[in-house]
C-alpha cells in the first residue's frame, strides 16, 4: 500500500467473515492453536533494545485460565526513569524528520496490517481479549483505520495555515509538545492500545506506551508491527509497569501530556497529580482522556420492536458488555413492554458462550477475575433488593474454567438507582418501564440519572420523537444515535468521544485529536523594513509649526 494524501477507505469495509468452509477460517483455528500452545516472552523495549527484569507476570485466558498466553517483564522506577531519558534522546531528530517520512511509518504499519500480520493478530486479540472473530475483526480494522485516517488528517492540519497580506509572510510551524507523552490504554480495545501512543507519535512527539496487563500479548504484537514498519528507536518505548512506580513518569519535568483510556476513578487520580506538581513541568501537560460511561437507548412508543431488541442484545452484550459504549441502561414504554420483554426472555438465553476458539459461540469471557467479581457484586445487590430489581432473565455465573456471566436483564423499579446510574463494565442491561404520556419526562431523567455522557441512541418511527429527543438528550452523549444501537463507531464516520465523567471528548479518529499533540508556532517574515519610525499622526500640520 503506497503512501497518499487521498482520502482513506475504512478497513472495516473489508473484513474477514471466517464462514465455514474459507480458508480463512481454517488460518485463523491453526493461528488460534498455535497461540494456545506456549507462552510468549514479552520484554520491556527501551531505545530498540529489549530488556527483561525479575518482575514477570503471566498473561492468562480469560477463557480458560490454566492457559497462559504470555510471560511479561514489567518496568521498575529506574528501567522507566531509563525509558524516559531514551524517548527524550530520540525526540530531536524525530521532530525534525519531514513530515511526509514519519507519516508514511504508520502507512507502512496500516498495510502490514491490513494484509500479512492480519491472523495472527485476530488470534491475539480472540484469546486474550477474549472477542469473537467479528469483533476481533472489527477492532482490528479500527486500528487499521486509525493509522490511515490520522495520517490522512495530520497532512490537512500542516496544511493548515494563516492568512497572508501585502508585504509579509505567515506561517504555521506545527511543533510536536515538548517532551514526552505517557500513553495509557484500556485492556478491551486492541486498536485503543495502538493509537494513543501512535497519534502523538505520528506529529513528531515521543511516547511511553504503559499497556493494560491483562492484555499484554496483543499490545506487544501492535509494536513489533510498528518497528517492522520502520519505527526509529526510542519514538515509542513500550514499558508496562506497575502503578506504584507511576511517580516516576507522572511528576517528570519534561512530561508534555497523558494520552488515557480508562475508568473515571483513574483520570481523576492522574489529573490531582499533576495538579499537586504543576510548577514541576517545563510545560502544562495536555491531558486528553476518554473514560467510562452508563450508555442508553430510549425506546419511543412508535420504535419497531424487533430492531429495537436487537439492537439491546447487540448493544448490551456484544463483547460481553465490556465496551465504554455498550448500553447498559434502556427506557421502555409501558404499552411496548411486554413485546419486549417476552422477546428478551426468548433470545437472551440463545445467545451461545463458550472459549472463543469455539467459533460457534457469540461471547466469551469476562477479562479478569476484578472485573468478574464486580459484576457478580451488582447482582447480588439486586438479588437482595426485590423491591427496586428483579432479574428478567440471565444472572448466572461460572468461574470453574474462565470468567464468564451469562448476558442478564435486570428490571428496574427504581430509575435512578445503583443499577441505572453506576458502570457495570458487563453482560447486564437495566430497564427502567415507564407510561407512555411521560415520555418528555423520561428524557429528562435519562439526561439526569448517570454522570457520564458518552454514548445514548433514541428508537422511534416518529420523526418529532426524534427530534424532541434528540434536543432533550444534546448534552447526555457524545455519540448519539437514531435507531441504531450506541456501539461500532468508525473513524472518520463517528468520531469519539464524551463530557461530563465521560471524558474530556477529543474526538478519537478525527482531526481533533490530533491536534491536542502540537504546539503550533506562528511565524511572520516582513517582505520590506521600514525606514521611518514616526508614525503618520506625529507629522507637522499643514501650515503649523
Amino acid at each position: 500500500m503506497p503512501w497518499t494524501p487521498e482520502r482513506p477507505v475504512n478497513d472495516v469495509n473489508t473484513i474477514r467473515s471466517y464462514a465455514p468452509g474459507t480458508a480463512e477460517r481454517e488460518e485463523l483455528l491453526d493461528a488460534l492453536a498455535a497461540l494456545r500452545k506456549g507462552p510468549v516472552e514479552i520484554p520491556l523495549v527501551i531505545g530498540g533494545r529489549e530488556l527483561r527484569t525479575a518482575d514477570v507476570v503471566d498473561v492468562r485466558a480469560p477463557d480458560d485460565h490454566d492457559v497462559v498466553l504470555a510471560r511479561a517483564s514489567l518496568a521498575g522506577e529506574g528501567e522507566l526513569r531509563r525509558a524516559i531519558d531514551d524517548v527524550l534522546a530520540a525526540r530531536v531528530a524525530w521532530a525534525k524528520k519531514d513530515e511526509d517520512e514519519r507519516l508514511a511509518v504508520f502507512w507502512r504499519a496500516a498495510a502490514l496490517l491490513a494484509g500479512p500480520r492480519r491472523t495472527r493478530h485476530i488470534a491475539a486479540i480472540m484469546l486474550n481479549h477474549s472477542k469473537n472473530p467479528y469483533e476481533a475483526e472489527i477492532d482490528l480494522a479500527e486500528l487499521v483505520d486509525f493509522w490511515t485516517f490520522n495520517a490522512y488528517y495530520a497532512r490537512q492540519i500542516y496544511a493548515m495555515q494563516p492568512f497572508q497580506y501585502p508585504g509579509e509572510t505567515n506561517r504555521f510551524d506545527w511543533r510536536p509538545l515538548e517532551g514526552f507523552v505517557l500513553a495509557i490504554p484500556p485492556f478491551n480495545f486492541y486498536s485503543i492500545a495502538g493509537n494513543l501512543p501512535s497519534a502523538p507519535a505520528m506529529l513528531g512527539n515521543v511516547a511511553l506506551w504503559k499497556p493494560a496487563r491483562s492484555v499484554l500479548l496483543s499490545n506487544y504484537l501492535i509494536y513489533q508491527v510498528l518497528v517492522e514498519a520502520g519505527l526509529p528507536a526510542g519514538v515509542v518505548d513500550f514499558v508496562p509497569f506497575p502503578s506504584k512506580v507511576a511517580n516516576v513518569a507522572l511528576e517528570h519535568p519534561e512530561l508534555a501530556g497523558v494520552h488515557f483510556t480508562g475508568s473515571y476513578a483513574t483520570l481523576v487520580q492522574i489529573w490531582r497529580r499533576l495538579g499537586e506538581n504543576l510548577e514541576r513541568y517545563r510545560n502544562f501537560p495536555r491531558v486528553v482522556g476518554e473514560t467510562g460511561g452508563k450508555d442508553f437507548v430510549v425506546m419511543h412508543p412508535s420504535a419497531d420492536v424487533r430492531g429495537t431488541v436487537v439492537s439491546l442484545l447487540r448493544g448490551a452484550f456484544e463483547y460481553q458488555g465490556q465496551k465504554c459504549s455498550a448500553c447498559s441502561r434502556a427506557y421502555v414504554p409501558e404499552s411496548r413492554w411486554p413485546e419486549v420483554e417476552r422477546m428478551l426472555k426468548e433470545e437472551v438465553p440463545k445467545l451461545p458462550m463458550g472459549r472463543v476458539d469455539d467459533l460457534g459461540n457469540l461471547l466469551g469471557a469476562i477479562i479478569d477475575e476484578p472485573a468478574f467479581a464486580n459484576i457478580e457484586r451488582y447482582l447480588a445487590y439486586a438479588r437482595e433488593h426485590p423491591d427496586e430489581y428483579a432479574i428478567v432473565v440471565g444472572g448466572e455465573t461460572d468461574r470453574r474454567r474462565g470468567w464468564f456471566v451469562r448476558p442478564t436483564v435486570v428490571r428496574s423499579h427504581a430509575p435512578q438507582g445503583k443499577l441505572m446510574s453506576e458502570e457495570i463494565f458487563g453482560p447486564v442491561l437495566t430497564v427502567y418501564v415507564y407510561p407512555d404520556a411521560r415520555f418528555e419526562e423520561t428524557l429528562r431523567l435519562c439526561d439526569a440519572t448517570s454522570p457520564y455522557a458518552l454514548t445514548g441512541a433514541i428508537f422511534a418511527r416518529d420523526v418529532g420523537a426524534v427530534a424532541t429527543a434528540s434536543e432533550a438528550l444534546r448534552w447526555s452523549a457524545g455519540n448519539f444515535y437514531v435507531n441504531d444501537k450506541p456501539t461500532g463507531a468508525i473513524v472518520g464516520r463517528q468520531p469519539f468521544g464524551g463530557a461530563r465523567r465521560s471524558g474530556t471528548n477529543d474526538k478519537a479518529g478525527s482531526l481533533l485529536n490530533l491536534l491536542r499533540w502540537l504546539t503550533p508556532r506562528n511565524i511572520k517574515e516582513n517582505a520590506i523594513l521600514p525606514q521611518e519610525w514616526r508614525r503618520p499622526f506625529l507629522a507637522p500640520r499643514p501650515g503649523g509649526p
